[in-house]
């Protein structure tokens, strides 16, 4: 039996930025508690994700989708997750 992959979940972030930090000591829980860990990715070191994301930063993407930007919105998260077949915990 095949069993989907998880998404991957992606925080595009920066150095020295508040808003990053608060959003990623509130996703990190909230994925550990489904088995999924965020890769943080910096949008200064990427010319692509710099010009879409900018100053929307933080940014998070599931599956290579936006779901929120600047602050976390934690039911737009579960729902993508959901969608790809995460459970809901």
């Amino acid at each position: 039996m095949n069993v989907p992959a998880a998404p991957e979940v992606v925080v595009w972030s920066r150095e020295d930025c508040p808003l990053c930090d608060e959003l990623l000591a509130e996703l990190w829980p909230l994925l550990a508690a489904r088995g999924l860990h965020p890769e943080v990715r910096d949008v200064d070191s990427d010319p692509v994700a710099l010009r879409r994301y900018g100053l929307k930063v933080p940014v998070v993407e599931v599956a290579g989708e936006a779901v929120c930007h600047g602050h976390l919105d934690a039911e737009a998260v579960l729902e993508v997750l959901g969608a790809r077949g995460v459970s809901p915990v």
